[in-house]
């Protein structure tokens, strides 16, 4: 009877969870559909744009070079027979992105992708809402009525604050509040919102970041392995078209998914019953890696404390 009880409960948690997840599974289609990507004209943004133009979506690109822009759409047309349209604009100033998307017309999947290692707030936070807020109303508005998407990207910085990003992190963690309270408000408008969470990534932009980073930054950075733009853009379009709200790139991410869960909305039943199960496990493990870091600091500071004396002491 108790082996029995044991064997019907995870059935009964499924069936639950099943149940009460929200918001419920959509799926979300890419072909024929206009997708508006902003930081599209190279790295992640361009990936993302590519992959939707492969599965035939009309593309939108905004940046603030036209040159890279130009470069963008000329990569795309000779690998795709698509619409691209392109439109700079500096996402701080509101009323240049509010033109350039009434420009482009109504919007079926909108990519928040911009982001940058200064001017962070006003970029990476503030610049999101300004292109949300002209957005929005084309959106709501839009003749097709079928689901729509706002994806931003965010970045496994944006799951777990690292040494060396407390600015950085604090826009990303920023986005993960914005995503969830406007889900709440525009899913009436069958509007499904989606969090990436990239590792670090080979774009154009990372590497004069990373001259600038502390080394110990680079360190615990060099703990998860990084990934291309290609394979950040094809996982983005998958889980866009999924309709995930969040979504990992890598296993680790994945784990940090699941360990970061807290209110954030679920789809999958499954994936919620893992997110039940693991939570405890993998927030030991959070704990443990957690632990590692701070090795890593307490390492780092005791040897530049050492070398900072040898070095005074050969001045006596």
């Amino acid at each position: 009877m108790v082996l029995f009880g044991l064997l019907l409960l995870p059935v009964l948690l499924l069936l639950l969870l099943y149940f009460i997840v929200r918001p419920r599974p959509i799926n979300i289609p890419i072909k024929n559909r206009h997708v508006f990507i902003t930081g599209g004209s190279m790295g992640i943004g361009l990936a993302i744009a590519k992959q939707a133009a492969s599965e035939g979506a009309r593309i939108s690109l905004l940046a603030r070079s036209v040159d890279q822009l130009q470069k963008a759409k000329e990569s795309i047309c000779q690998a795709y027979e698509v619409e691209v349209s392109i439109f700079s604009a500096d996402v701080r100033d509101y009323d240049a992105v509010e033109r350039a998307i009434n420009e482009a017309g109504s919007i079926d999947v909108l990519v928040v992708n911009h982001g940058v290692y200064y001017t962070m707030v006003d970029v990476n936070l503030m610049g999101s809402f300004n292109v949300i807020k002209a957005a929005l109303p084309l959106m709501k508005d839009r003749k097709d009525k079928g689901p729509a998407s706002i994806a931003l990207m965010s970045s496994m910085a944006g799951q777990v604050g690292t040494y060396g990003f407390a600015a950085y992190s604090a826009t990303k963690f920023g986005l993960r509040g914005l995503a969830e309270a406007l889900q709440q408000e525009v899913l009436e408008n069958n509007i499904h919102l989606s969090l990436i969470f990239p590792p670090v990534t080979e774009t154009p932009g990372f590497e004069p970041a990373r001259k600038t980073m502390p080394e110990i930054t680079k360190i615990i950075s060099s703990t998860s392995a990084g990934m291309k733009a290609e394979e950040v853009g094809k996982i983005t379009i998958q889980g866009i078209k999924s309709g995930s709200f969040s979504i990992p790139c890598k296993l680790d991410g994945r784990a940090l998914v699941i360990a970061t869960a807290g209110l954030s909305p679920q789809r999958c039943f499954i994936m919620a019953s893992l997110e039940v199960v693991f939570a405890g496990l993998f927030r030991f493990v959070a704990l443990l890696l957690q632990w590692n870091w701070y090795g890593i600091i307490e390492k780092k500071k005791i040897t530049e404390k050492k070398n900072s004396n040898s070095k005074f002491g050969s001045l006596k």
